[in-house]
Order: structure tokens, then C-alpha cells, then sequence
């Protein structure tokens, strides 16, 4: 039953964290990919109330040039992740002189931040940024409007503070999340579940306005959770149902902002670190990239140097599989805001035979209900009754029907983001020890 001399990307639902660890402290050229909320920070009603591991931010210091992060929030603003960063230090110039800033891309692969907090808008012009400015105020101004037609029972001071927590003014990934909503309305499903489609024809309505002042292009809609895509390549929002707030993070992106053409910038960077030269070019961004999934992955095959290419490590812990049965067939609805990048990363192991790992976190025992734990069961060795129990993962996140899910997750976590953050920072000791000098 032993997994022990199967190769981790051969691994499925893997819990031998000690394999990985060995693995990145032997293996001299690594990347990790990480996204943050739900992975290294609990996840959260109100961002503002977000905190991160202070060793845990020094031990990615130990990463340097092999870690980065890839998220869908941002790292500035009062909501992003460098504000949480300096309240734990409580030292802004410390921070930035240490450099403890978390490498990489947000706002989905268009904001790119290095160490020290230096930021960059990759291929962002400023009459898009002129229009992402005013969508705070036109969601308020929606909600507001929202609670005066439906009569939900709630006081007004309860909808005013909703309100503000609910509304997100990201500079490029405004965002509506409905997490403080679906608590106040989780006796109310039907008044939760207009909530959710009026935020859905809001964001219709703002793709048009921007069509109307030449922005035709620029902008999409990221729905956390989603149910994948439909045939025009837009997100399917997912509905609650009892106890599951579905969606609840209604995101107005740049378009080109998905995670997986992230995992392309990541890794000019690193090749650009490595060899000296930006196989994409120097100015290469996520909006200049395809977005269909073959043609990205052609795109990797055609410009990265094989004998190069690092082991990929992708950590991520919103992935979704929901079964929806069609004329008495059934079929997968799967999406999940890390999915893309995760199952890219699979693929281009496979591609270059570089042993890549994908890492699932399991998040489910936050404060955002949205997602099904994973389910752990011991187990005995019958032909060996003497041997140690060992710990099996009987049930994955997704819907147990679903056998034909292309993605594969090697390793997963099912103690959250604790549990991971001290397996990382055993790693980064392990690292660091061997003393890699790039």
C-alpha cells in the first residue's frame, strides 16, 4: 500500500509531506508557484482581518529566486496582502530594506511586485485603470440600491456595515465578496441567491459601459468559486445551496488576468534570474498571451530551453467538480480559481519531463463555507497487522463521480493553511542548508 518509491507527480492525493520536503532540498532547480489566501492565510469573511506567519514570511526569503506567488488578489491597497505584511513586522522600512514583500504576480498575473515592494502594472493602460477606479463606487451604489427593493429584515445599520465590508476597491480586481451577506442571509436562501444574480447582472452591465467608452477587450469577470467555463469561454457562477455560500468573490479583471498566463510570466522571470535572457522578451505580460490552454502550453514548448526547465511546484486550494445531469447524461461541471494554473503546471511537467507537483491545501475549515473537506480515514495493512496504521485520503474535494478530472493532485494537506506553513518552513531550512548558490 506503501507510495514510497512511486515519484510524487506520479502520487495522487499524496500525505507524505516528507517526500516533498526531501525532494525541494535535494532538487537544485525548483519554482514554486503559491497562492496565499486559504494556503498560508486562513480564509476570511473580512480581508481586513487577515494575518500571515512572521517566520513563515522570513522563510521565503530562503526561497530566493525559487518562490513566487500568483494570486487573484492584490498586494496593494488597504485590503492587500504588503498591508498585512507590515502589520506584522509593525515596521514598514524593515520590511522593505529585508525585503519580506512576497515575490510575484497579482490581480490574477497583472501586478507584478518584486521583494522590496516595488510594483509594476504589466500592459495596463491608464484610460483601463480610469475605468477599474470607478467600480467601487458604482457596486456600492449597486447594493445600495439592491436593499432597497428587497426587503431582506436586516437593519440598516447591519447593511451599511455589510456594505463596507462587502466591497473591495482593488486598483486592477474591484471586487464584490458576499461572504459577510451569505451570514447575514444564511436563514434566507432566496434572498441570498438574488443578491448573487444582481451582483452577476452588475458585472454584465459594467463589461457594457466599458464597451461603450473603447474598452470593448479589456475586462472579465472571475467568479470564486466558479463551475468552469461555458462554450463562449465565460465563467459559470455557482448558486448557493444550503449551507455552501457558492460563489461569494465577484471579480472585475483585466482581461488576459488568469492565473495560468501568470504561470508564463513566473517563469520568464526565473529563466531571466537563471540564464540572463527573458525567453518571452523582456516586456513579455499576460495580455499579450493566448488564452487558450494548447496554445499556451505550445507557447512554453516553444520558447523554454528543456535542459532548463525547473521542477514546478504548484500550491493552490481552490479547485471545484460539481456533476449536472444533461438529457439523462451526466456531465463535470470543474473550475476552481487555481485549477488553470495547477493543471498547466501538470502539463508542462509531463511536457519536459521535469517532475512537476501540484499541492492542494485544504481550506474547508474556515470562515468561508464553500468548499468540502477532504476525508481521511486510517488504515491497517491486512497481509501486515504488525505495520504502522497509516493515513489515507478516501475522499477528494471534488464530486466523487467524477473519475475522469485531468487534474491530479499530488500532495495535498488536509490540516489547512497551519499545516502547511510549517512544512514550509521545514523546506526552507532543508534548503538552505545545502547552501544552492542560484
Amino acid at each position: 500500500m506503501s507510495a514510497t518509491h512511486t515519484p510524487l507527480n506520479q502520487r495522487s492525493l499524496s500525505l507524505d509531506h516528507q517526500d516533498l520536503i526531501d525532494l525541494i532540498s535535494n532538487q537544485q532547480h525548483i519554482l514554486i508557484i503559491q497562492d496565499l489566501d486559504g494556503v498560508c492565510m486562513k480564509l476570511v469573511k473580512d480581508p481586513l482581518t487577515r494575518i500571515i506567519d512572521k517566520n513563515y514570511l522570513e522563510a521565503t526569503k530562503l526561497f530566493a529566486g525559487h518562490f513566487f506567488v500568483l494570486t487573484n488578489g492584490e498586494h496593494i491597497g488597504k485590503r492587500g496582502v504588503n498591508a498585512i505584511i507590515e502589520r506584522t513586522f509593525n515596521n514598514i522600512n524593515l520590511v522593505q530594506n529585508k525585503g519580506l514583500y512576497l515575490p510575484g504576480l497579482a490581480g490574477g498575473g497583472v501586478q507584478w511586485q518584486d521583494c522590496h515592494g516595488n510594483i509594476s502594472h504589466l500592459g495596463v493602460s491608464e484610460e483601463e485603470l480610469t475605468f477599474l477606479q470607478q467600480v467601487p463606487q458604482k457596486i456600492e451604489k449597486a447594493l445600495i440600491e439592491f436593499f432597497k427593493q428587497n426587503n431582506c429584515g436586516l437593519e440598516e445599520s447591519k447593511i451599511q456595515q455589510g456594505i463596507q465590508l462587502t466591497v473591495l476597491d482593488n486598483k486592477v480586481s474591484p471586487t464584490v465578496n458576499l461572504n459577510i451577506f451569505h451570514e447575514y442571509l444564511q436563514h434566507q436562501e432566496d434572498s441570498y441567491c438574488k443578491l448573487q444574480q444582481a451582483m452577476k447582472i452588475l458585472m454584465d452591465d459594467l463589461q457594457e459601459q466599458a464597451k461603450h467608452q473603447g474598452l470593448d477587450n479589456s475586462f472579465f469577470v472571475h467568479y470564486a468559486p466558479n463551475l468552469g467555463k461555458d462554450v463562449q469561454g465565460r465563467e459559470i457562477m455557482q448558486i448557493a445551496e444550503g449551507e455552501d455560500s457558492g460563489t461569494t468573490d465577484f471579480q472585475f479583471m483585466l482581461r488576459g488576468a488568469i492565473k495560468e498566463v501568470g504561470v508564463l510570466v513566473i517563469l520568464n522571470h526565473y529563466f531571466f534570474n537563471k540564464i540572463g535572457k527573458y525567453p518571452l522578451g523582456k516586456n513579455f505580460n499576460v495580455r499579450q498571451s493566448p488564452r487558450d490552454h494548447q496554445k499556451i502550453l505550445k507557447l512554453v514548448k516553444d520558447n523554454f530551453d528543456p535542459m532548463q526547465m525547473p521542477t514546478i511546484i504548484g500550491v493552490g486550494d481552490t479547485v471545484t467538480s460539481k456533476a449536472k445531469e444533461i438529457n439523462g447524461k451526466l456531465t463535470f461541471q470543474r473550475g476552481g480559481s487555481d485549477r488553470g494554473f495547477l493543471q498547466l503546471i501538470q502539463e508542462i511537467g509531463k511536457e519536459f519531463k521535469s517532475g512537476n507537483i501540484t499541492v492542494y491545501i485544504d481550506s474547508s475549515s474556515g470562515e468561508v463555507k464553500n468548499r468540502k473537506p477532504l476525508k481521511i480515514e486510517k488504515f491497517i495493512n491486512p497481509k501486515n497487522k504488525d505495520s504502522p496504521e497509516e493515513l489515507l485520503v478516501i475522499r477528494s474535494l471534488g464530486d466523487y463521480r467524477d473519475k475522469d478530472d485531468p487534474l491530479t493532485l499530488n500532495v495535498v494537506f488536509p490540516e489547512g493553511y497551519k499545516q502547511y506553513i510549517e512544512f514550509f518552513k521545514k523546506s526552507a531550512v532543508a534548503r538552505h542548508k545545502k547552501n544552492y548558490t542560484n
